[in-house]
């Protein structure tokens, strides 16, 4: 810490019980000046010499009946008696120590005694202001202590501009290139990549922690100085909001019931909120989330928390099933809220469509743009599909509705299988054991059979949490798949030319007939049931084929893709059926 000391004559200043100050001299004294509950008995000479304030007090006052000395009030003198003892000390030439802690207060006292050159040359505002310029703002962290201690000061410190210099200096400090830095901080994190590293070996980050030690109002005039300033990129900007929100908001670590602390905290959220730079990349998705989850706790405004799920959907595909498990607030319907993740989810959807279509309209546009859109979209189905599974494990209140209202935004995504939206299912039955028919019947909409892989295929045909008509359409494709693997299984589709219904459905429907007496029905019989049942129909399949003179199952009209017709008498040679069944 850089320290000053001016004057040169021993301290002779003495108490008389604690409320007494006095100068220890042979010359009496001849004037008392109150400061607020302290009496300092001194002398006019050396006071007048360099006080313009106490020579136009002195003119005016009257002597004290008891005494000889004039007497004089200065209550509201900033700093009280300590910043007054030093400016008096100055007065008579006595050695006086200013630093980073007392500096603020010696100097605003002095400018409330209006003590200027034009008084004396080489007053006391002439020589802080020397100290400020050529050690105290040259430091680091003596600028962090000014800075913090102007508060006391107020508007004192701000009418002589000490804490506008503070915050030039810190900000130019921030941005200085690390290989300049040649002055203490503090650095304790341990990540779990090494920071970047100057050939000085000073991480590009090093002024964040020191930062996090500044009251909010301070902090957030430090960051927007810095933006405004210029020359620190987005990111550590963002660093440095995590880190303060670390050390500064309880929720991040432990919950806390206190109003008091409630409300500032909230306060604290907030302010961080508005700070959050704009491009995308300065902030992780996880803090993010962190700060919408505490924004649900604190129970802050809709404008913070919509700005956080604008601000998370742009990135959604960064999360994890843990971030989007944000508890509701007490009193609710479900432990779990719900609701906020459905509104993240549609973010992310309209801001991937405004993506799209600004992509689209661009003439330059190469075949490659869409990769990211089709994976960003494939990671936000995945992380949805273990979102729901999760959900549907320890959320006791799921309604089936909201399962298949949150799972049909994602619906249209591409994946690699359905094997996540399968396990989410059958999570919820699992889970959930007391729903209808009708309901498990729309649950199982969402999954396509076609998209499962053979160890989900093998687990779902012996799940009797399914409806029954869902495992035969499960063992039909892995039967078709088995026969032939170029082959893409389908159901054909009700209303087929020829006929109202096809042979398939009805079978499926003969076999979820069986629902109704499935408690009836022992294992085995059930089993057998199914066995005969699936027979019929792999038997009915194949003899349509060759009825139709279809010698290559590839071309098989179950190839067709739900929703399309397939005339029976088709007339095509074999080579365009099989480029059908290829395309």
């Amino acid at each position: 810490m850089k320290f000053m000391k001016l004057g040169s004559k021993p301290d002779s200043f003495q108490s008389d019980e604690d409320s007494v100050r006095y100068v220890a001299t042979e010359l009496a004294t001849d004037v008392v000046v109150n400061v607020g509950d302290v009496k300092f008995y001194l002398h006019k000479f050396p006071l007048l010499s360099k006080s313009a304030r106490l020579q136009k007090l002195i003119a005016t006052t009257t002597t004290d009946e008891q005494s000889s000395d004039d007497e004089i009030r200065i209550p509201d003198i900033p700093g009280g008696p300590p910043a007054f003892e030093i400016c008096a000390k100055f007065c008579y030439g006595m050695t006086v120590t200013l630093n980073a802690y007392n500096v603020v207060a010696v100097r605003c006292a002095a400018e409330y005694l209006e003590m200027y050159e034009s008084i004396e040359s080489g007053n006391l505002v002439y020589k802080i202001e020397v100290f400020l310029n050529s050690s105290v703002l040259r430091s680091w962290k003596d600028s962090i202590i000014v800075l913090q201690t102007t508060r006391s000061f107020y508007p004192w410190s701000e009418d002589v501009k000490l804490d506008v210099r503070c915050l030039e200096s810190i900000a130019l400090k921030a941005a200085i290139d690390p290989a300049r830095v040649d002055w203490s901080y503090t650095y304790n994190r341990r990540k779990l990549l090494p920071p970047e590293i100057n050939k000085n070996g000073v991480p590009v980050d090093w002024w964040i922690e020191d930062l996090a030690e500044l009251s909010i109002d301070l902090f957030k005039r430090v960051v927007s100085t810095i933006r405004r300033k210029g020359g620190v990129l987005p990111q550590f900007i963002g660093e440095a909001l995590e880190v303060y929100a670390a050390k500064r908001i309880t929720g991040f670590m432990i919950q806390n019931d206190d109003v008091e602390d409630v409300i500032e905290q909230r306060s604290l959220l907030e302010t961080l909120v508005s700070l959050l730079p704009r491009e995308k990349q300065s902030v992780s998705c996880g803090f993010l989330i962190k700060l919408l989850k505490s924004s649900v706790s604190l129970e802050c405004g809709k404008e913070e928390r919509k700005e956080l799920s604008r601000r998370i959907g742009e990135k959604l595909e960064e999360a994890n099933v843990t971030d989007l498990l944000i508890r509701a607030p007490e009193g609710g319907e479900t432990v779990y809220d719900i609701d906020i993740v459905e509104t993240l989810i549609d973010q992310y959807v309209t801001q991937t469509q405004k993506r799209d279509e600004l992509e689209c309209s661009e003439d330059d546009i190469n075949e490659g743009d869409g990769f990211v859109s089709d994976s960003s979209k494939a990671n936000v189905a995945k992380l949805i599909d273990g979102y729901l599974a999760e959900i549907s494990r320890i959320e006791p209140n799921l309604s089936p509705l909201k399962f298949i209202s949150i799972a049909e935004k994602v619906s249209n995504f591409p994946r690699s299988s359905h094997d996540g939206v399968y396990r989410a299912i059958d999570m919820f039955l699992k889970q959930h054991p007391g729903i209808t028919k009708s309901e498990k019947k729309s649950l199982s909409r969402l999954m396509d059979c076609r998209k499962l892989s053979p160890e989900a295929c093998a687990h779902a045909v012996q799940n009797e949490r399914l409806p029954l008509r869902v495992v035969v359409q499960i063992l039909f494709f892995e039967q078709v798949r088995a026969t032939c693997p170029t082959a893409k299984p389908s159901l054909p589709p009700s209303g087929s030319h020829g006929s109202s219904r096809t042979t398939t459905e009805e079978e499926c429907d003969s076999v979820t007939a069986t629902e109704e007496t499935r408690d009836k029905t022992g294992s085995s019989e059930k089993t057998k049931a199914k066995g005969v049942v699936m027979s019929r129909i792999f038997s009915k399949l194949w003899t349509g084929k060759d009825r139709d003179g279809v010698g290559d199952v590839s071309s098989s009209d179950t190839s067709e893709s739900p929703g399309s017709a397939t005339t029976v008498g088709d007339k095509s040679t074999p080579s365009t059926r099989r480029r059908r069944s290829s395309s």
